[in-house]
């Protein structure tokens, strides 16, 4: 039998407000347990929320972002539930009106094809504390600084049919909230994780399988393997004469696998209710329009452009444009340099390559966006060739110098482009090379091209790799041939 598989995602988003939603208390990553959790983000008896109108803002603009319907009356819900890194007992979030309606994100996928997948909605809410069960011998600590953290919860409707579009989705939501500057989106600090929802069925089957819940996968490495060992679980589990339960499961990066935690709650095992202690939230045009006016181009936008105006490809485009530093480092290495296709093969190539290796971010690059514009100009006006760009990369990467002229200057790097110079150099190879020159004359004219490589060799070599290679191979070809 064949099957197919349905995915849909709960993506968490921490929002990017100093404060909390319904407190004054810090959001800052990295404190003291427990030192930025006050009387109200406990629940502590007389204390009343504030709604911080920071976070409304923003989930509006996510919302705005993927064309999304904006309530103009959200409401606030308690969500019940004990566990001991929720003090309160509920969790304050949006059942029944949440604010973000109905939207859709367009992914990109490795053939280059694009998808559209669906939002359900997107609801604020706080986030809970954290357990922690490494350092404490047999027993659970209790961190409360997350504790009313701003959250944008993004529901997608289950569109996505494999692992691969899952990644790419959860990637889009990325892109955007970053772009958006609404969250930094660092997974490992845990200000991004998604929940997977999971189920498979008989190809051409319209009605939907049980599912299950991943929860909490904060990686899209992790959302890729924890679909995978799901999906061949449920199938494997189905085809063996069993059934999936509905349940909540938890994946292990160390084995590679999801293991149940427990069985899937329903949203009446909660007894939501309205939050008596906040007011619904109202939202006029006004508002709605000056929010629209404060978006900056969206990675969608940026790709269109890049292809249409600039002339890229769309996979370097989708590349580039996918993260907003990127995208703004290629804008200020295109506008030094003047030629998009170049600055776009420097910035994924050498300069992601060598950030890789130093797991570096791009906002932390050694060489700046007007370092390596200048260094392309160079080799875009023959001052120096692609040999000695990569050397002069290399030297300001480690800070040898503050610009690619220095850098050239001081190494002696610039490009030998004088004919008679080159002329000589060539002349003196030929000399040196009878045996050479003698098996060129001799073999077949669709073998020479390969073998005037070894004279190119020779002569950037004498050159000490400052010649200029087009000149070398025409000239070096114009000589041999002449000794037909």
């Amino acid at each position: 039998m064949q099957w197919e598989t349905v995915i849909g995602l709960e993506v968490h988003v921490q929002l990017a407000t100093r404060s909390k939603i319904f407190s004054g208390a810090s959001t800052a990553f990295g404190a003291e347990p427990n030192t930025q959790a006050c009387a109200v983000d406990l629940g502590l008896p007389g204390v009343l929320p504030v709604l911080n109108e920071q976070a409304v803002a923003m989930a509006v603009q996510f919302g705005l972002a993927v064309h999304a319907d904006i309530a103009e009356v959200s409401v606030f819900d308690r969500k019940n539930y004990f566990y001991p890194d929720l003090p309160k007992g509920y969790q304050t979030s949006q059942m029944y009106h949440p604010i973000v309606g109905p939207g859709e994100v367009e992914i990109t996928l490795e053939d280059g094809s694009t998808k559209h997948i669906r939002i359900h909605h997107a609801h604020l809410e706080e986030d809970a504390g954290k357990s922690l069960h490494e350092d404490f011998h047999g027993m659970t600590g209790i961190d409360l600084n997350r504790a009313g953290t701003p959250l944008l919860e993004i529901v997608s409707e289950p569109d996505m049919r494999s692992a691969k579009e899952a990644a790419a989705y959860l990637k889009a939501i990325h892109s955007i909230v970053t772009y958006l500057g609404i969250s930094d989106g660092n997974m490992a600090e845990g200000s991004m994780r998604c929940d997977v929802n999971v189920s498979v069925r008989p190809k051409g089957q319209e009605a939907f399988g049980t599912r299950a819940e991943i929860k909490n996968v904060n990686s899209f490495r992790f959302v890729e393997r924890a679909i995978a060992f799901e999906v061949e679980r449920q199938i494997e589990l189905i085809e063996d004469g069993g059934s999936v339960v509905q349940e909540t499961r938890l994946f292990d990066p160390d084995r590679d696998e999801t293991r149940s935690m427990r069985t899937k709650e329903e949203a009446n095992d909660y007894r939501y209710f309205p939050c008596p202690d906040l007011l619904p939230v109202v939202l006029d045009q006004a508002y709605l329009d000056h929010l629209r006016s404060q978006l900056p181009e969206l990675p969608a936008d940026k790709r269109e452009r890049f292809q249409n105006e600039l002339g890229l490809s769309a996979y370097d485009a989708n590349v580039i444009s996918a993260s907003r530093d990127m995208a703004e480092f290629f804008e200020a290495v295109h506008s030094e340099c003047g030629d998009a296709k170049q600055a776009a093969n420097w910035v994924q190539g050498e300069l992601s390559g060598a950030l890789n290796r130093e797991s570096l971010s791009i906002a932390n690059s050694p060489i700046s966006a007007r370092q390596l514009g200048e260094l392309i100009s160079r080799v875009l006006d023959d001052t120096i060739n692609g040999k000695a760009a990569k050397e002069v990369f290399q030297a300001l990467w480690n800070g040898q110098g503050e610009s690619a002229d220095e850098v050239i200057e001081a190494k002696g790097l610039k490009q030998v482009t004088d004919t008679g110079a080159i002329e000589a150099m060539i002349d003196q190879v030929i000399a040196d090379s009878p045996a050479q020159v003698a098996q060129y004359r001799d073999s077949e004219p669709e073998k020479r091209g390969k073998m005037i490589g070894y004279f190119v060799g020779q002569v950037m070599k004498a050159s000490r790799g400052t010649a200029n290679p087009q000149q070398v191979n025409g000239l070096l070809k114009e000589k041999l041939d002449a000794l037909l």
